[in-house]
């Protein structure tokens, strides 16, 4: 069973470092797909919208843009501090993904762009959208697909297994068992929602090498972070060497062009 207590403090920590570098680093992978997380939404003008694990906001700011009314909500009081300066129009507020601090029905759609599996329990959050939903409403939120189907992720791992020690983190095991579309419209499902679907998304994630792969993340993400972090100093720069050699043929004139792999998972309250 997951330790919920450890993978919240985990989470929470990890963000809170995050948050300062997130913009210039990780964000440049996730914004990526948001236009796909608010199509499969059927975000519009006239709607309310909530975006949770919000981040710096730019999920909000696109559905603003659409003509929504939005309101954000995430538990880093760092990352809230980035929206909040960059989106000043917005509601940005402090909250759990498990427990929602907004009334029965409220919303028009629930968006969350790589937010869910980070939640230490993902079926409770969803059902929290569930009744935060009106009746028609919709739920979307992205999901990283599995590292044999996502190259950037491919080229970390396997980099890091021949040249670093992949049990190295000391991170808590998630609590999701989001792995396969399969799982989140099994979750949907189970928290209430009707005619769940998935969708494939891709992208590509530029940078001159792999060293810059490896920073991005490490200077990003939570989970990732840790298991960088993690690696012998010395074993670094092989990891990284790695990663060049595998990713030669996304080599352009520009630096690398890797392949990013997503799926967004969506459903509606019956």
């Amino acid at each position: 069973m997951a330790d919920t207590d450890a993978i919240r403090t985990f989470e929470h920590a990890g963000w809170e470092k995050a948050a300062g570098r997130y913009v210039e680093s990780f964000a440049t992978a996730t914004r990526q797909f948001i236009p796909g997380l608010l199509d499969a939404a059927a975000v519009r003008a006239g709607l309310s919208v909530l975006d949770v694990a919000c981040g710096p906001g730019f999920v909000a700011s696109a559905a603003a843009r659409r003509g929504a009314s939005v309101r954000g909500l995430d538990f880093s009081a760092a990352m809230l501090g980035v929206a909040r300066a960059r989106h000043p129009g917005i509601a940005f507020e402090e909250g759990d993904a498990e427990a929602l601090p907004y009334d029965d029905g409220a919303f028009d759609a629930v968006v969350s762009n790589f937010g869910v599996h980070h939640v230490p329990r993902p079926g409770v959050a969803l059902r929290q959208a569930h009744r935060v939903l009106r009746p028609g409403g919709t739920i979307a939120f992205t999901i990283w697909a599995a590292p044999s189907e996502n190259v950037a992720w491919k080229l970390v791992f396997d980099a890091i297994r021949r040249c670093g020690d992949m049990s190295a983190s000391r991170a808590p095991a998630p609590g999701g068992g989001f792995g396969t579309p399969a799982d989140c419209e099994d979750a949907l499902r189970g928290a209430g929602f009707a005619d769940v679907g998935t969708r494939r998304l891709g992208g590509v994630w530029r940078h001159p090498d792999g060293c810059a792969v490896l920073e991005a993340l490490r200077s990003g993400t939570a989970r990732m972070a840790a298991l960088i972090d993690a690696q012998p100093g010395a074993a670094i720069p092989a990891i990284a060497a790695d990663i060049d050699r595998a990713a030669a043929g996304y080599r352009d004139a520009r630096g690398l062009a890797i392949p990013l792999s997503a799926f967004v998972a969506f459903g509606r309250v019956g």
